[in-house]
């Protein structure tokens, strides 16, 4: 029998009022047969608790009563950050805690205000992952917390970009950033201090040594910067594209806000057909050919000759697909097989 469950009895009902066994079983993810023995004992406890029978009825406390069994735990202490981020904590192991917390918190809350907050709940809800990808799975995470609030260092066997792309480090976690659904470890190493995509993490497991944090590290302004470094690395170049009046208000839904800034300050109108020329800036010739591609028909890329080029060779391989009789799946007549452009790493990840 857990007592953190009989005092989780005792908050739900001071927080919700009459609640029936089965609905605290639900909660609770017991059985209702030990939701009534948990309500028994807290009664032979001497807790002033009755129950209503009918249809209505359920079991609560005498009006009045609100116990002082409210003290946090070290855990549950740091959910309290995630009490309204449900899938965060769970990311970080921390699910049964931030219910316990939110428990607490709406607990030692005055009927009016709980009553309040239970309303504001209801209404919103956060879902961080993006649209057309599914939740990435981060097993290492919880570790990797543990040694970023213990001032752990960790060894990692990590994925990265460049070759080689397996490494090994051993890495002193300054802190964790959510960004867009994604979690990001940012850490010291030999090399210095990096950005790691923690579902990168092949392999983790904590060190035997012990580091302190330098002191004037901020963690909100260091990703600041490394976003703003990031967003100028990564456009290498420019390109001269033509795009229809339809590639236009396709644009906003296809690339990133960037592009459509740039189009917008760079547009000229070609002709009286409707079409644009516009600059616009690019990474590599591979993740340009992937982004401007989703546009169809409705964008020609004028230069550079080398993205031109690769264009050209993508869309002619098509026609070659689309136009044969072929068996699909098999290789094309004259390269072996159609060509391809590597998807863009994410977002603030380790090259």
């Amino acid at each position: 029998m857990s007592a953190g469950r009989l005092l989780s009895v005792l908050l739900l009902l001071q927080s919700r009022g009459r609640m029936s066994a089965r609905a605290l079983a639900d909660e609770l993810g017991v059985s209702v047969r030990t939701a009534y023995r948990d309500l028994a004992r807290l009664q032979a406890a001497g807790i002033p608790l009755y129950a209503e029978p009918g249809r209505a009825g359920g079991h609560q406390l005498v009006d009045g009563y609100r116990t002082r069994l409210t003290g946090m735990s070290e855990a549950e202490a740091r959910a309290l950050l995630f009490a309204a981020l449900p899938g965060p904590a769970a990311d970080l192991g921390l699910a049964d805690e931030v219910t316990a917390v939110r428990l607490k918190l709406l607990a030692a809350l005055p009927t009016a205000l709980r009553e309040q907050a239970a309303r504001t709940a209801a209404v919103f809800h956060l879902d961080a992952p993006g649209w057309y990808r599914e939740p990435e799975r981060t097993p290492h995470l919880p570790l990797l917390a543990d040694a970023v609030l213990g001032r752990h260092a960790v060894d990692v066997r990590y994925r990265r970009w460049r070759a080689p792309q397996e490494v090994r480090r051993r890495l002193r976690p300054y802190g964790l950033v959510l960004k867009s659904g994604v979690w990001y470890l940012v850490a010291a190493s030999a090399s210095g201090t990096a950005t790691y995509r923690v579902t990168h993490v092949l392999e983790a497991t904590v060190a035997d040594e012990r580091f302190d944090r330098p002191a004037d590290f901020d963690l909100g302004a260091y990703w600041t910067a490394y976003l703003d470094d990031f967003r100028t690395r990564r456009h290498t170049g420019t390109a001269t594209i033509r795009l229809s009046p339809h590639g236009r208000t396709r644009l906003p839904d296809n690339v990133p806000e960037d592009i459509v800034r740039a189009v917008d300050r760079t547009a000229t109108t070609v002709g009286d057909t409707g079409w644009i020329e516009a600059v616009i800036p690019t990474e590599s010739t591979d993740h340009a050919c992937g982004e401007l591609l989703r546009l169809g028909a409705d964008v020609e890329v004028l230069g550079p000759p080398a993205l031109r080029r690769a264009m050209a060779g993508i869309v002619n391989a098509l026609a070659v697909a689309y136009g044969s009789a072929r068996t699909p799946g098999t290789a094309g007549p004259d390269t072996g097989e159609a060509p391809t452009w590597q998807d863009r790493p994410a977002d603030g990840a380790q090259r």
